[in-house]
C-alpha cells in the first residue's frame, strides 16, 4: 500500500462510521477523554477543512479561525464526506506531495503531513467506531502501513505529549491492537454508558 491509497482508504473508513453513528450516539464519551462523538468528528471535518489550504501554501496564521466552531451543522455526514473530498482533491492536485507545509511546529514535508493525517484519521475512526458502538475493524494494509511509520515517531509523539502512554497488550495481540495500544488507546475500551 503506498501513501496515498493508505490516505483515502483512512477517509473512507472515517465517512463511512460518520454515516453509520446513531442520533443517540453523538454525546457518548470516546477514548479521547476531552471530546464525546460530535466533538471528535468535528476535530476531524476541521482537519480536512484545514488540509486545502495547507497544501496550497498557506500559514496557520493566514487560516486563522476559519475552521473554529461547529462544522457539522444539521447532517455531521454530508459535512464529513464533503470535507474529506475538499481535502483529497487538495492532497491528489500535481505536485502536492513534492511541497512544504507550514504547520505550527515548523516546516514540514507535506508526505510526512499526509502520514499524520493518515494516522490521525485512522486511528480517530477506531476511536469514533469503539464510541459509537460500530464496527472497529481497520483496513489491516492501512494498519501496517501506518504502524511502520510510527514506529520510528512513537517516542517523539509520546515525549511531545500528543499521545497518551502506551497500553500494554497480551504476546498474541494482533497488528490492530498493537497499533491502538501504541496510540495510547486501551483496545479493549468500553464507553461507560455502554455493556458491550
Amino acid at each position: 500500500m503506498d501513501l496515498l491509497t493508505a490516505y483515502r482508504t483512512s477517509l473512507d473508513g472515517f465517512t463511512q462510521r460518520v454515516g453509520e453513528v446513531g442520533p443517540e450516539a453523538w454525546a457518548e464519551p470516546t477514548p479521547c477523554p476531552d471530546w464525546n462523538v460530535n466533538e471528535l468528528v468535528n476535530h476531524l471535518v476541521g482537519e480536512d477543512r484545514w488540509t486545502p489550504p495547507m497544501f496550497g501554501g498557506s500559514t496557520i496564521a493566514d487560516v486563522g479561525d476559519r475552521f473554529s466552531g461547529d462544522l457539522l451543522g444539521d447532517d455531521p455526514h454530508t459535512a464529513a464526506v464533503d470535507a474529506a473530498w475538499q481535502a483529497r482533491q487538495a492532497v491528489e492536485a500535481p505536485g502536492a506531495l513534492d511541497r512544504t507545509v507550514f504547520l505550527s511546529f515548523g516546516e514540514t514535508p507535506a508526505t510526512e503531513y499526509l502520514h499524520q493525517l493518515t494516522a490521525d484519521h485512522l486511528v480517530h475512526t477506531w476511536d469514533l467506531a469503539a464510541a459509537a458502538g460500530l464496527d472497529r475493524r481497520l483496513d489491516p494494509d492501512a494498519v501496517a502501513f501506518i504502524a511502520a511509520w510510527f514506529a520510528d515517531r512513537e517516542r517523539e509523539y509520546r515525549h511531545a505529549g500528543v499521545i497518551g502512554p502506551a497500553v500494554a497488550v497480551p504476546a498474541d495481540a494482533g497488528p490492530q491492537d498493537r497499533l491502538i495500544a501504541a496510540f495510547g488507546r486501551d483496545p479493549a475500551w468500553t464507553s461507560p454508558n455502554r455493556t458491550a
